[in-house]
């Protein structure tokens, strides 16, 4: 026991991602697929749908490997999740316009963990959706990959819009919490090397790994039916 406890001092990113992974199974009925596209080893970027403030936390239970996510500063700074964030080694990243230097500095702590064979973890829309569906892609990703050609494993999430942690029927975290054990998706797709990683391919695998997580999350929702309210 005391040995145990001594290397979840020393490393304690392992011990989190189990404990995440048990709160997330607990609150949801999570269905995972493609896990083993993330390999091993060696440095890799997993792209995904941002739907709700819970996504970073089934990413990060759900992964077979540690992630370092890059998130926004506000959020990262959080009086209550701060020390968290800082635990497992997320990225704070803030406009220019509020914080000069700030992506500079960003995209360097980017660039040392994938030299040093991390997995990073990027939500390319840069917020939550507002309708539940995929947004463009921004600007960013093809900057850290010329720095560092790394493969990007896409993934997309289903489940989680209509959550107290979504901004579907009002913003995010604003209303009180009515599901439990809601069915939730993610699917991780093949990795994409570098070369290939363009904003628009990358865009077009994510909406369409989300469709079929869709399928078995939301079943009762489709294109042509109206979203359960």
């Amino acid at each position: 026991m005391l040995l145990g406890s001594w290397r979840a001092a020393r490393a304690p990113r392992p011990l989190i991602r189990f404990l995440i992974f048990l709160l997330i199974h607990c609150c949801y009925r999570l269905r995972l697929r493609g896990r083993d596209f993330i390999p091993a080893t060696g440095a890799a970027v997993v792209v995904c749908n941002h739907v709700s403030f819970m996504d970073a936390l089934v990413m990060g239970g759900a992964s077979p490997r540690p992630l370092r996510f890059l998130m926004d500063r506000p959020i990262y700074e959080s009086p209550w999740l701060n020390w968290l964030f800082r635990l497992v080694g997320a990225i704070p990243v803030e406009s220019d316009r509020r914080d000069p230097g700030s992506v500079r500095r960003a995209l360097e702590e980017v660039s040392r963990a994938l030299r040093s064979g991390e997995v990073v973890m990027l939500f390319p829309e840069g917020r939550l959706t507002p309708d539940g569906e995929v947004q463009a892609f921004r600007r960013g990703l093809e900057t850290i990959l010329a720095r560092d050609p790394v493969p990007v494993i896409p993934a997309g999430l289903s489940g989680l819009w209509g959550s107290w942690t979504s901004h579907r029927d009002g913003p995010a975290l604003s209303k009180w919490p009515r599901r439990f054990r809601a069915r939730v998706a993610l699917y991780f797709g093949k990795p994409i090397p570098s070369r290939l990683a363009r904003r628009d391919l990358l865009e077009a695998r994510v909406r369409a790994l989300k469709a079929e997580a869709d399928g078995w999350a939301c079943p009762l929702e489709t294109p042509s039916s109206p979203r359960r309210r």
